[in-house]
């Protein structure tokens, strides 16, 4: 894999199964954190609007997957309306390494032990390029919002 031999292994292994999955990259690991939007944005030079957070938020006991926009926050209400459920509320790091593998900051949007609920935020689309986290919180990778959405098997909702 060209490009990744410099990653750590958990990224490693990320970038390895996106690329079984077609998504080009690159992939790209830095010695400062990008655990969050803003500090990910700051490392590539690029609006925070464009960094694909991969949060994980508990819908009636259940983990679900929210891809969205590093430039905004998720309306849990709307989330609750647009699901119809119950109880909405974001994961604990507990709950976010059971149902990844991965802990919060890193968690990519592949790789986990078991297929999840994914849902993507559509304003997403609205960037050529995105980048998402790559399995630890100082690794990211480039990808589109047709790509994303596609090896994710997630369904497009307006968070």
């Amino acid at each position: 894999m060209a490009g990744t031999e410099d990653l750590h292994p958990s990224a490693l292994r990320v970038a390895s199964l996106l690329e079984s999955l077609g998504a080009l990259g690159p992939f790209r690991e830095f010695d400062v954190p990008t655990k969050t939007a803003a500090d990910a944005a700051t490392a590539l030079g690029c609006d925070v609007g464009a960094i694909a957070s991969t949060l994980v938020f508990m819908i009636d006991a259940q983990p679900v997957v929210v891809i969205k926009s590093g430039g905004s926050r998720t309306d849990v209400d709307r989330l609750r309306e647009l699901l119809k459920a119950n109880e909405v509320r974001q994961a604990t790091s507990d709950e976010v390494r059971a149902a990844t593998g991965q802990s919060i900051g890193g968690v990519s949007p592949v790789g986990w032990p078991e297929p999840l609920r994914t849902l993507i935020d559509d304003s997403l689309s609205r960037f050529e390029r995105l980048w998402a986290a790559c399995g630890t919180p100082n690794a990211v990778f480039a990808t589109s919002y047709e790509e994303l959405r596609r090896i994710c098997g997630a369904a497009p909702l307006s968070l």
